[in-house]
């Protein structure tokens, strides 16, 4: 049996602009998900101004005593 090393040395891929592929951004709105390029003026505005949550500042990544 034969043994081999993983290579822990990967190739570095650059992709020029034209070979890149757009991500598609989706969010969730009045319970159902859409794709945020479908949104008009106001609503993309709002989805920038959007404030995520983290259970950090809830206090919820504390373990119950």
């Amino acid at each position: 049996m034969t043994h081999s090393k993983p290579s822990t040395s990967r190739a570095t891929v650059v992709l020029e602009d034209s070979e890149r592929q757009p991500c598609e951004v989706w969010t969730r709105v009045m319970g159902y998900h859409r794709p945020v390029a479908s949104f008009n003026i106001g609503k993309k505005g709002e989805h920038g101004e959007r404030r995520f949550f983290q259970e950090c500042r809830a206090g919820l990544d504390r373990p119950s005593a």
